[in-house]
């Protein structure tokens, strides 16, 4: 017979060891660290990260930006709204009809580079939390999770980009 209840030392068990709630919980509290250091610039880690991520791309379409953040579209249009709505983006029709086409506005550039000190004092604290090669080991480990590697995403905001250059979908998606 299946017991009907979950024995408290196999609750404790896949607690301790099941992945997603390690990663869950880590996202969590790195997020959080993130959104504090960044609150004076009005920002927050989610939005920071999809204004780079434009300025790395150039004009993208929502899809694409939702495959390269490894979001869902529904989540990627409520954070979007919220950056058009502060005129750090414009979203504008495709030469498809069905396609939007998202942008970075001056005014994105500018809350980045405002942001940026932040974002770097951030990274700083993490790091001095766990140490550099932890961190660089959990990008490592997470890109391997996620299947993604950008160099356009993943560069340093300040880095200049390549007009007209988007990053290409893997055949596997």
């Amino acid at each position: 017979m299946t017991p009907t209840r979950l024995a408290p030392a196999a609750a404790a068990e896949i607690a301790r060891t099941c992945a997603c709630f390690s990663v869950r919980k880590a996202t969590r509290a790195i997020t959080q660290l993130y959104d504090d250091v960044l609150r004076p610039s009005g920002l927050r880690a989610t939005q920071f990260t999809l204004l780079v991520m434009l300025a790395g791309m150039g004009p993208i379409s929502v899809g694409e930006l939702a495959d390269a953040a490894v979001i869902d579209r529904t989540t990627l249009t409520r954070n979007l709204a919220l950056l058009e709505e502060r005129g750090l983006i414009e979203i504008e029709p495709g030469e498809d009809a069905r396609v939007r086409l998202v942008a970075l506005r001056p005014e994105g550039h500018q809350a980045i580079t405002a942001a940026l000190p932040l974002w770097e004092r951030a990274q700083a604290a993490l790091a001095e939390r766990v140490g550099e090669s932890r961190v660089a080991r959990l990008r490592e480990s997470l890109d391997a999770v996620t299947g993604t590697h950008s160099p356009a995403a993943t560069a340093p905001p300040s880095a200049p980009s390549t007009p007209g250059k988007r990053r290409r979908r893997s055949p596997s998606r």
